[in-house]
């Protein structure tokens, strides 16, 4: 059952002004599309859903193109499925250094280029903060907060503004426990 389940990470969606909706609408949206067991987690632009019988194309693309058809907001949409989350799980080599899991990031990439321009950030030394780049997503930890952060405001910023989106590693915690027993 697991394998047809997807989690969209919405980008920006809940944060500042510009970009609130109502899960309710956001889980209308995405069931619309043909996809099953859908729910929203966290209030902050994660859906979990299930790959059903009427769900054809690219769940990203659909996703994007319908928030702004129906809802008036432009969001970039990632994809994963439990085997990326699975995956995150294992490899962050920062979980067993950081002391407050709200300070530490997951870093998903939109693309595998963009996967690529990550990859040059681990040539410079960040310290006190911490970088490392997984299989197909890249981890910071912030000791000193994510506002205080350089590695998250270049990250965050200019450079790689559509082509990441992050989440703490509570919230990405819970997004895998949810990943695994969805609607």
């Amino acid at each position: 059952m697991t394998a047809n389940v997807r989690v969209a990470l919405l980008r920006g969606i809940n944060v500042g002004r510009a970009k609130r909706i109502a899960m309710a609408d956001l889980r209308d949206l995405v069931e619309s599309l043909g996809y099953e067991r859908v729910s929203t987690a966290l209030n902050s632009g994660n859906v979990i859903f299930t790959l059903g019988p009427k769900s054809k194309g690219d769940p990203a693309f659909r996703i994007e193109r319908e928030l702004v058809k129906k809802l008036g907001v432009s969001s970039r949409v990632t994809i994963l499925t439990v085997a990326d989350l699975d995956q995150m799980m294992r490899e962050n080599p920062l979980a067993a250094i950081a002391t407050d899991l709200s300070r530490l990031l997951a870093v998903v990439p939109a693309t595998p280029k963009d996967h690529e321009k990550l990859a040059l950030l681990a040539t410079e030394n960040w310290a006190p903060e911490r970088f490392a780049l997984g299989q197909s997503m890249a981890y910071i930890w912030c000791p000193e907060g994510i506002l205080e952060s350089r590695l998250a405001s270049v990250i965050l910023g200019r450079i790689f503004r559509d082509c990441v989106t992050t989440r703490n590693w509570n919230t990405m915690t819970r997004l895998h426990e949810l990943s695994r027993s969805p609607g």
